[in-house]
């Protein structure tokens, strides 16, 4: 399941990379929101979590909440990092999500404001690759804090 997961989470965050919309099939509606804190711990692992809602799907796949973080500046460049995804209970009610991850192998980074975006997609299978299908999305900026020991 973890690995079903992971690769879930790289195919949502491919998807959020390339600006993905409603893909081929009419996924079931809700929505998602990130809260307006994380944490970062000394060893980079950052915490977000959020709600979401969904009705279930009208086409099998399975629905996934995903969290990408944007880190840099105007100047420097953002690079946006995709965290894990969570499976998704799409039962009309309101659920909370926590997406924990590293950014990559470079050093953690610092507490203060990023730039996250959560989404809420069904994955379905198209020409047997699994394709995300956008239900929601929110994108904003979030202040890390240091992960309390």
């Amino acid at each position: 399941m973890r690995v079903c997961l992971f690769a879930a989470g790289a195919v949502a965050a491919a998807g959020a990379l390339l600006g993905v919309t409603a893909g081929p099939a009419a996924a079931g509606s809700g929505t998602v929101t990130a809260g307006p804190t994380g944490t970062v711990s000394p060893d980079g692992t950052i915490t977000l979590s959020g709600t979401y809602r969904c009705s279930a799907p009208s086409s099998p796949g399975p629905v996934l909440v995903s969290s990408s973080v944007g880190i840099g500046s105007a100047d420097s460049g953002t690079v946006r990092y995709g965290m894990n995804g969570v499976a998704a209970q799409c039962d009309g009610a309101e659920h909370t999500w926590v997406n924990r991850g590293r950014l990559g192998s470079g050093p953690a980074p610092a507490a203060g404001p990023v730039d996250v975006q959560a989404t809420l997609v069904q994955l379905i299978m198209r020409g047997g690759l699994p394709l995300p299908s956008l239900i929601a999305a929110d994108r904003h900026q979030v202040d890390l804090r240091p992960a309390v020991q």
